[in-house]
């Protein structure tokens, strides 16, 4: 099993069930709230150690204790977490979170310590980029810092994933590159190449755009349709699983960490995309981030009994 290193944010969230999301101006009662552990790199975190993977995290936490369940959970999935930095006088990072009846979710983030996993701390922590075999991040902490990352790792021989989440204007050439995976949805394809948000023509031409800028293979996580995988090779579609949609909070999320795990175990990619498209079918049909995040015993079962089906 080669080991992985996730870098990325780590928040609290304040999830806040409605039936409808406000409009502009709107006040809507909320019918439950719940404090949960979150932040896209802590969850990716988890979710490789609970599906499995050989994990390491870098992350920036705050000294206001809100960080804590995380780092149990943690500790629960067997990652690594001993060079997480900590900001004594600083706010772990927040997310408000607003999940409606249909389960689609809005999002507003507070960064806080989250700006402290900065490149001088990525630098300072090299070592653990050395001891990697894949690199997993994606933006919710310093680009400066993530571009420094993937330099780096790139240049060392890692095999790196990006998952351009929450999605910048653009990205350059020269680190895309560097990047052997980048997992967009398909709303933040559109922001990166402009392509048409259609089914299949469109979402295919926008991730061979970044094929042709220097990505080794794009995939695209297409919600209930499931994913596209585009490389030099071709382009292939995974259906998504059939099931309950209750909260998609977590599944890119999850996605992403058993496309790293199933690559770290040396799987046929085919493999790989039916495994991650299964274990973030899981964490839909459930609410919450790392609570939504199935174990490595639950997917094998679930792809199972599918299969048997």
């Amino acid at each position: 099993m080669k080991k992985i290193l996730v870098i990325g944010s780590t928040n609290t969230d304040f999830v806040l069930e409605v039936e409808e999301m406000p409009q502009v101006g709107e006040t809507v009662m909320s019918k439950f709230f719940h404090r949960l552990p979150g932040g896209k790199g802590a969850n990716q975190a988890y979710a490789c150690g609970m599906l499995g993977g050989r994990v390491s995290f870098l992350s920036a936490i705050g000294g206001d204790g809100l960080a804590s369940v995380v780092m149990e959970n943690m500790r629960r999935a067997d990652v690594a977490i001993s060079q997480i930095r900590t900001m004594v006088e600083g706010s772990t990072g927040i997310a408000v979170i607003c999940v409606d009846g249909a389960g689609n979710n809005s999002i507003v983030v507070a960064p806080g310590a989250n700006l402290q996993c900065d490149c001088e701390y990525l630098k300072d922590h090299r070592e653990a980029i050395d001891a990697c075999d894949i690199l997993l991040v994606q933006l919710e902490v310093p680009i400066e810092g993530i571009f420094y990352a993937i330099t780096y790792a790139h240049k060392m021989g890692k095999l790196v994933i990006l998952n351009p989440a929450p999605c910048p204007d653009a990205i350059p050439d020269e680190i895309l590159r560097c990047v052997d995976y980048i997992t967009p949805n398909e709303t933040e394809l559109q922001k990166l190449t402009g392509c048409r948000m259609e089914y299949p023509d469109g979402i295919r031409e926008g991730a061979e755009s970044l094929l042709r800028r220097g990505a080794g293979q794009v995939v695209v996580t297409l919600g209930g349709k499931g994913a596209m995988l585009c490389s030099r090779g071709g382009t292939a579609c995974f259906p998504a699983w059939e099931v309950p949609v209750k909260d998609t909070t977590a599944a890119g999320d999850t996605f992403n960490a058993a496309l790293a795990v199933g690559l770290a175990e040396g799987r046929r990619i085919e493999e790989v995309m039916d495994f991650a498209n299964a274990a973030s079918g899981i964490a839909v049909s459930r609410k919450g981030a790392q609570t939504s995040v199935p174990s490595r015993a639950e997917v094998e079962n679930f792809m199972n009994c599918r299969g048997d089906a």
